[in-house]
């Protein structure tokens, strides 16, 4: 499992494991905290990543109140304060894991980070040592039952706008890529369409992927789940390929 088409796929994984609701709904809200504190304020029309945030706080049925909650609390003086923070490492076999943090506490998370690294068979590199695997790329997930049009009617709507890949492979989702610089045309291309993906945001995408010993699976898989599992931790990312079955496992 590796490469762009199979990010629904990977990010759905996260939130069956996540399924926990409350761990999805802390990101984001840190996330709306975020974007307001330094997107801007807390108009979204005037604050992109804010905008952004809100959409994919409704695609995760996270309650009305509590994002308005979330927005006056960041809009407020005083309230939490967290530094968005990047970890790059590698897990078993060497395999690249960008980790993505906003912390209110650094030296928590270093350490936190650090000993998850340390535990299943990795360790932290240094900035950047990353920079050429993995590329930034605009993501859209859109569930299937929105788009009502046919698939190649919709393939070219979004080539139109920027669009580099449209993947229908999945059973809910299509899955809408861009180049980074293409993700704003996409975004107003599915308004003007009027339809709203259930997530959406710049992702950091594997340009090489590393297959991964089977036997070293299990421990992987380990170190992403404890990861994903920080209160700190808002996305983790990673360049492993293995057959797809062994998440059923």
């Amino acid at each position: 499992m590796a490469g762009h088409s199979k990010w629904a796929n990977i990010r759905h994984r996260k939130g069956a494991q996540d399924a926990k609701r409350g761990k999805i709904f802390t990101k984001l809200i840190k996330e709306i905290t975020v974007a307001v504190k330094t997107g801007g304020g807390s108009d979204p029309e005037m604050n992109p990543r804010l905008r952004l945030a809100l959409q994919n706080a409704r695609g995760q049925n996270l309650p009305k109140d509590t994002i308005q909650r979330a927005i006056d609390k960041a809009a407020g003086v005083g309230g939490d304060d967290y530094v968005e923070t990047t970890f790059e490492g590698y897990g078993p076999d060497g395999v690249a894991v960008f980790v993505e943090t906003a912390t209110d506490n650094n030296t928590r998370t270093v350490s936190s980070v650090r000993a998850a690294f340390n535990k299943y068979n990795g360790s932290l590199g240094k900035d950047g040592c990353l920079q050429f695997i993995f590329e930034r790329k605009g993501i859209f997930s859109i569930e299937k039952s929105k788009v009502q049009m046919e698939n190649d009617d919709f393939l070219m709507e979004m080539i139109d706008g920027g669009a580099e890949d449209v993947d229908f492979e999945n059973e809910e989702f299509i899955v809408v890529t861009t180049a980074m610089e293409d993700f704003g045309n996409a975004s107003n291309k599915l308004s003007e369409l009027g339809i709203e993906a259930t997530e959406a945001g710049l992702e950091r995408i594997a340009t090489t992927n590393k297959e991964l010993d089977p036997k070293h699976i299990p421990t992987f898989m380990k170190l992403i789940d404890v990861l994903e599992d920080n209160d700190d931790v808002q996305k983790v990312y990673h360049n492993c390929e293995f057959d797809e079955s062994m998440l059923e496992e």
